[in-house]
């Protein structure tokens, strides 16, 4: 008996020394192993020595601007007895993240190693006041408070090692129009295009929407879009459909109107009346400018902004309760071609010309209103589309490098002078984190970006 106690005993020993391995920060192959060492203790490339976060398993590796990081031989120190795969003194890839392996026994652990270069500009900043930079499509976005005088501003610029920026920091500059810096080292020269603006202030932007006030509206995503822009701009006002088409809103003083219908899919009857569809037509020709989002898209049809029968032609989208989740991938958009436009200036990019606007494991609708190319419509690709249509594809899915599929940002420049409207119109501009099942979803961490394509388009309806 006290045989099979003792044994009883040794199993439940057994047992809790394995899960106590297990919990260790690093992984085993299979078995019982002994303690032995496969942290990284030093991680060098063309002598830079690496940042080594053992916590989180990450080394990130920073050179010089101008360093082309596709082909570079990393020297690496590991514990004696380790191995650690790409070996040291490989030449390695480093376009993307790269997972390096250590391995002694039957102990390894995965470091995911970045290695960039070094951005030419880490700061700009006028009065006080940082400018948002984007490396991946060489833009400076910064908003300055009203009254602010654009024609006199001395931006002060932090640089990388060994950088040089023409016009230099501290240099009085005219802002009112683009202004391009240069940047360059001994290793390469590029442009950067500074946009500085001030808020839109006074009664220039009306919210409309089916509400008789804006305390009226009952979808969560209208709310959210419209207490984004009455937080964003001083001047900003509501105006009913109605009170369009009665005549009771003056239009005349208006820069912009932004219609961000997410209710329905179908456009409703207060936006389909004659009245309404005639003032706001007038308001067009008049040199008016208008923001459609969300199924409100379809209004170029009724407006007569695209021919007749070229509106949207694939429209659909989910409503509460309900909607799904995709743990799989980010949503977001390719505007390939088109990194410069003012629409995209500032936005936070993965790589050049794509953005993400929802990220995976978000609850979300899809309510998209946009162009389906490919197949419907006669259209075939973008070429065929902006032919029929008079438009300027600006955006697709994230997929489409050249545009050709899907239409899910544009302009529409044309018809009488001045007029012009901009659509956004795919199921990842979504402002509202909707619930899953009575349980809040995360948060968007790409919010930021729908918020700057949005005022981004205000801003360039306003000032084109």
């Amino acid at each position: 008996m006290k045989s099979i106690f003792k044994k009883f005993q040794f199993a439940i020993i057994l047992l809790l020394s394995a899960v106590f391995i297990m919990s260790c920060d690093n992984s085993i192959e299979d078995g019982l192993i002994t303690d032995v060492a496969v942290n990284i203790s030093s991680f060098k490339v063309n002598g830079v020595v690496g940042e080594i976060d053992n916590k989180n398993d990450k080394i990130t590796v920073i050179l010089p601007y101008g360093t082309t990081v596709k082909s570079l031989t990393p020297i690496i120190e590991i514990p004696s007895g380790a191995v650690v795969s790409p070996a040291s003194g490989e030449v390695v890839d480093f376009s993307q993240t790269v997972t390096f392996r250590t391995k002694n026994g039957n102990i390894y652990k995965d470091y995911q190693v970045t290695v960039k270069a070094q951005d030419p500009i880490l700061s700009f900043k006028i009065n006080g006041l940082s400018a948002t930079i984007n490396s991946s499509n060489k833009t400076i976005t910064l908003t300055m408070p009203e009254g602010t005088d654009l024609s006199s501003l001395r931006p002060i610029i932090e640089l990388g090692n060994g950088v040089n920026i023409t016009p230099a920091s501290g240099s009085t500059i005219n802002f009112t129009n683009l202004v391009q810096f240069t940047v360059s080292n001994a290793n390469l020269t590029e442009v950067y295009t500074a946009r500085v603006t001030i808020p839109i202030s006074g009664p220039s932007i009306a919210f409309i929407g089916t509400a008789s006030t804006r305390t009226g509206l009952t979808n969560p995503d209208e709310i959210a879009a419209s207490d984004w822009l009455f937080g964003k701009y001083s001047g900003a006002v509501y105006i009913s459909l109605a009170d369009i088409g009665s005549g009771v809103a003056n239009l005349s003083n208006i820069g912009v109107i932004w219609w961000h219908f997410d209710s329905a899919a179908t456009l409703p009857a207060d936006a389909m009346n004659q009245n309404v569809t005639a003032k706001i037509k007038s308001y067009l020709n008049s040199g008016g400018n208008i923001l459609l989002t969300s199924f409100a898209s379809q209004y170029v049809d009724t407006l007569g902004i695209v021919p007749a029968g070229k509106g949207p032609n694939n429209v659909f989208g989910d409503f509460p309760p309900s909607g799904f989740v995709d743990t799989g991938s980010d949503w977001g958009i390719s505007f390939k071609g088109y990194e410069s436009h003012p629409v995209f200036e500032g936005l936070q990019t993965y790589e050049s010309g794509k953005a993400n606007l929802l990220q995976k494991g978000t609850f979300r609708l899809n309510h998209t209103a946009w162009w389906f190319l490919p197949e419907w419509g006669g259209y075939v690709n973008g070429a065929g589309w902006r032919n029929q249509t008079g438009g300027n594809n600006l955006a697709s899915e994230a997929w489409d490098n050249t545009l050709d599929g899907r239409v899910a940002i544009a302009e529409f420049p044309g018809g009488t002078a001045n007029k012009k409207c901009l659509v956004i119109s795919m199921g990842a501009y979504d402002w509202y984190n909707e619930t899953a099942n009575g349980n809040p979803s995360q948060p968007n961490a790409y919010l930021d970006n729908i918020k700057k394509i949005t005022e981004n388009s205000l801003n360039y309806l306003v000032t084109h």
